[in-house]
């Protein structure tokens, strides 16, 4: 009751900061520059915010972080974008709505699909700015109890959850864990220091970067396939755009996805280190569990878009809580924003609310004025989006690919990442004849380092007594629906029944 009669006066406070001419003036730019930078393959919230931190070094304060913040969530929704148009995931959380929202394109349906995915983000962030404002401390204390043993367990789940998402053999599906594991290896150790698996080649001692795996395995796999299958075929089957808007039926079965995602969402993005990625595949596999007929999924169904969209921003949105209130930074992105505060002689932590409120607040209430005005930006600009498709495929793959390169280049500034795209793109085209699904290597790719972290952090804490994991409450629960969610896979009803849901769906493996 104390934080709910808190909640007006703090609210007035923050909107009164946010709705001063200069910081709508930031809020927009912030959300514009995130916009349009992220429609563009390659480059994502963290490039984004990492190239255009100098611009904030003399804002304001206040400014600055609202600036930062509007890019972040602006390209973290315009994502979607390219992943329903042109199935080119910018980051780990759009790969689930290529699933989805690229078949939905490909039935002329990419305005819906478009339009979904602005509202199901508006309404989840309206509702992260809520459960921010209300519950950011209290939830912060939550996250506290999430040792590195809880991590390691959740993120385990989190991996065997996602070979049940995958089309196919299941076998294949862990294979594919297994290979995105080995791949998040590469680099250097963060305890020794020493390279692993970089073969002397010094690019590589910072990893392989999630952008060149990306683009390799989904974008250019993706142009080899098209050209392969002939151009004038994917012209024809983008040319029928038959409306923008969605119908009352893409309402109805939507409308309960949103809401179930933004749950999900705003609970994995208060956790750090988990955020958008475990929120977005967590609500498809949710959506696909509840559904009569799992078998639309794959294949177009709208609330493999609307569920994951309004996962993905609530997480985006409420990782802030962690961030302002702890100062725990749960992903590269939040960290840079850690710099940002540091950088304006701000130290980060629950003091943040009581010594310098109208940031606190001022930020809280640019969130909900900056998820309004990405509607009302990319709203109109849905036409604008849908008329790529009517571009000839032969003429549209080479500014793809040319994006795609600068956007690989930008993140390290070295050629080898061109390259290593390439040979990914190669292992991508391989997949898709083989059919075998790299979502689930993606995903194991991002969260594999996260896992091995936890996983040593936790065995030197115990003095490397592994019944650590069992002991804590907390981690058992997630090792034992782990185990759970296996052996229920391989009981023979249960895998008829998934293979009988899988088995209209497209075999299209690049989504």
């Amino acid at each position: 009751m104390e934080e709910l009669a808190l909640l007006f006066p703090n609210l007035t406070l923050g909107f009164s900061t946010a709705v001063s001419p200069a910081n709508l003036f930031y809020c927009f730019a912030g959300v514009f520059v995130g916009t349009l930078i992220g429609v563009l393959p390659g480059i994502g919230p963290l490039a984004a915010i990492a190239m255009l931190l100098p611009l904030t070094f003399n804002l304001p304060p206040v400014g600055a972080l609202i600036m930062l913040a509007g890019i972040y969530y602006g390209a973290q929704y315009a994502g979607s974008t390219t992943a329903i148009l042109v199935k080119l995931p910018r980051e780990s959380a759009s790969v689930v709505t290529c699933m989805d929202g690229y078949e939905m394109a490909k039935k002329g349906r990419a305005g819906p699909a478009l339009a979904v995915a602005a509202l199901g983000s508006f309404f989840a962030g309206t509702v992260g700015v809520v459960l921010i404002a209300l519950f950011g401390p209290p939830i912060a204390e939550l996250a506290l109890k999430f040792g590195s043993a809880e991590y390691f367990s959740l993120v385990v789940m989190g991996l065997i959850a996602s070979a049940v998402l995958a089309h196919g053999s299941l076998i294949k599906a862990l294979g594919m864990i297994l290979l995105g594991l080995l791949f998040g290896i590469v680099g250097t150790d963060v305890n020794s220091g020493m390279s692993r698996f970089a073969f002397g080649v010094t690019g590589l001692t910072d990893g392989i970067s999630f952008v060149v795996i990306a683009m390799g395995l989904f974008g250019f796999a993706e142009i080899v396939s098209n050209l392969e299958r002939g151009g004038a075929k994917r012209d024809l089957l983008f040319g029928r755009i038959k409306h923008l808007w969605p119908t009352l039926d893409d309402f109805r079965r939507s409308w309960k996805p949103a809401i179930r995602g933004t749950a999900i969402g705003a609970f994995f993005g208060t956790l750090p280190g988990a955020g958008p990625t475990i929120a977005a595949f967590s609500s498809y596999a949710l959506e696909k569990k509840v559904a009569k007929d799992p078998s639309r999924f794959g294949s177009g169904a709208i609330e493999g878009v609307a569920g994951p969209e309004s996962a993905n921003n609530a997480a985006a949105q409420c990782a802030f809580i962690p961030t302002l209130t702890l100062g725990i930074a749960g992903s590269g992105t939040m960290a840079l924003m850690l710099g940002a505060l540091t950088i304006q002689g701000i130290a980060p932590g629950l003091q943040v609310m009581t010594q310098r409120p109208e940031l606190f607040w001022g930020l809280i209430a640019s969130m909900w004025i900056g998820n309004g005005m990405l509607v009302l930006l990319n709203l109109p600009l849905i036409g604008l989006w849908v008329k790529l498709l009517t571009v000839p495929y032969r003429m549209l793959f080479p500014a793809i690919m040319m994006f795609m390169a600068i956007g690989v280049y930008s993140v390290n500034n070295q050629s080898l990442d061109i390259y290593i795209t390439l040979m990914f793109g190669v292992l991508g085209y391989v997949f898709v004849k083989l059919k075998c699904e790299p979502a689930p290597l993606i995903l194991a790719f991002v969260l594999g380092p996260l896992m091995e972290e936890n996983l040593r952090r936790a065995l030197l804490i115990s003095r490397g007594d592994p019944t650590v994991f069992m002991t804590r409450p907390i981690s058992a629960g997630f090792l034992v629906a782990t185990l759970a969610l296996l052996l229920i896979m391989v009981v023979p009803a249960v895998r008829k029944k998934r293979q009988e849901a899988l088995e209209d769906q497209p075999h299209d493996t690049t989504a």
